[in-house]
């Protein structure tokens, strides 16, 4: 393998591998026929483009993305959003299904089988060093920043960490580290987490991101898959292996994220939108004068597909029948006619018929909303025609009888549940 060049960004030598095959079951019938990465977030990406923004952003050009569950809607949108990478100019982006290349009856066993099965394929690329990037989170993350602090500790494997309270550390892989923060254990969801030295109430989280040099995961690799009481996956194998055996790092969030240059004191942002509640809250906040997530910023955008829609219209100004939004977030081909929004996110192509009311509402692409309908508190899937009159989220037993709803009252509306609806 060459030498690195003097003074070049590391992200030069860097390969992104981005697992995006599982299908993230917590968000109930939004994945029945997408997988979690694909789903849509923001009103305009879908969740992928986050990683995939931040490798680009990085100066990461050279990706790849694992897929497998239900994979078609990702793989059409990869293919749409992200062909603009060029193999003329030493850059190259490839989706790599499960594809039986070590086995004829094998699918990906694991997270880390995800980029066994595929070792011929980034060794064909020879990039010095790997970016491991889970495929389903909301975050604007420097990944340069994390290869930098790998290359001056000569970690083995560097470990992306959240920066959680004691309470919130028992859902996470937890990292117990020295005062250097070299891990020294790695313990799954513990009922009393280890703490950051100095720090009793704070605890490392493993945000699922590994930093390796390349030959040395390959050989991690090689000898994980021959070990017939392996998991086949980082977090279960390859990352214990390595704090037993070798020398890992944990690299800070706080340290690489990308805040916004208005408010450069904000909340170091990471989201895992992984249940119904989780991902209606993501997108609700981005309603907030100021929220928390900054998709405005042009130094460091969200990259995705762009269609070419026409603008959004608002349409009849007479009491009672007035098109207009409130702290709402409104995309492209979107037309409200005489029905009014407030604090919701609506995704393209949606149409608000008049005398309907939407409060806290997330509606997907190409939806339409009926005449008089009045929703709160609601998710509604792509391409959902809610029919006239119909209320959801005033009704707490009904809207259980009907729709998926969760504890705290957020109701998440599919098809499916509208034409039983129909049908009664």
């Amino acid at each position: 393998m060459p030498e690195r060049r003097p003074f070049a960004p590391i992200s030069r030598d860097t390969m992104a591998y981005v697992l995006a095959g599982g299908r993230g079951s917590r968000l109930m019938e939004l994945t029945d026929f997408r997988a979690k990465p694909a789903v849509y977030f923001g009103g305009k990406t879908r969740i992928i483009d986050f990683a995939l923004s931040n490798a680009i952003n990085s100066g990461i050009r050279r990706i790849g993305v694992a897929t497998q569950y239900k994979a078609h809607s990702l793989i059409r949108h990869l293919q749409n959003g992200w062909n603009f990478l060029r193999p003329g100019r030493n850059e190259s982006f490839d989706i790599l299904p499960a594809s039986q290349r070590v086995s004829e009856d094998q699918w990906y066993a694991g997270t880390a089988d995800a980029v066994y099965q595929n070792i011929e394929i980034i060794e064909g690329y020879a990039p010095r060093y790997m970016v491991i990037l889970a495929g389903d989170h909301i975050y604007k993350m420097d990944y340069e920043m994390m290869l930098q602090q790998h290359v001056d500790t000569g970690a083995d494997v560097t470990v992306g960490c959240l920066d959680v309270s004691k309470e919130e550390a028992t859902a996470f892989g937890v990292m117990h580290v020295d005062e250097n923060f070299r891990i020294t254990d790695f313990v799954e969801k513990p009922k009393d987490p280890p703490t950051i030295p100095g720090r009793p109430d704070t605890c490392l989280a493993s945000m699922g991101i590994y930093v390796f040099e390349t030959n040395f995961l390959m050989d991690q690799l090689r000898r994980d898959a021959a070990d017939p009481n392996s998991a086949r996956d980082f977090g279960k194998d390859i990352i214990p292996h390595i704090v037993r055996h070798g020398s890992a790092y944990a690299h800070r969030f706080n340290r690489s994220v990308v805040r916004s240059a208005a408010e450069p004191d904000s909340e170091a942002y990471w989201r895992d939108v992984g249940t119904v509640d989780a991902y209606w809250q993501a997108n609700i906040d981005l309603t907030d004068v100021v929220p928390p997530l900054d998709i405005y910023d042009r130094d460091w955008p969200i990259w995705t597909y762009a269609e070419t829609t026409p603008p959004a219209k608002f349409v009849h100004d007479v009491e009672g029948r007035r098109g207009y939004a409130v702290s709402s977030l409104v995309s492209g081909d979107c037309i409200i006619s005489g029905g009014s929004l407030k604090r919701s996110l609506l995704f393209t192509g949606v149409r608000v018929r008049s005398y309907s009311q939407l409060d806290h509402a997330v509606v997907l692409p190409h939806c339409t909303i009926g005449r008089g309908a009045r929703l709160s508190k609601v998710i509604i899937d792509r391409a959902v025609n809610i029919p006239d009159g119909l209320v959801i989220g005033e009704d707490p037993e009904l809207d259980a009888q009907r729709f998926r709803r969760t504890a705290s009252g957020i109701c998440l509306v599919t098809k499916p549940m509208i034409d039983r609806l129909n049908y009664r």
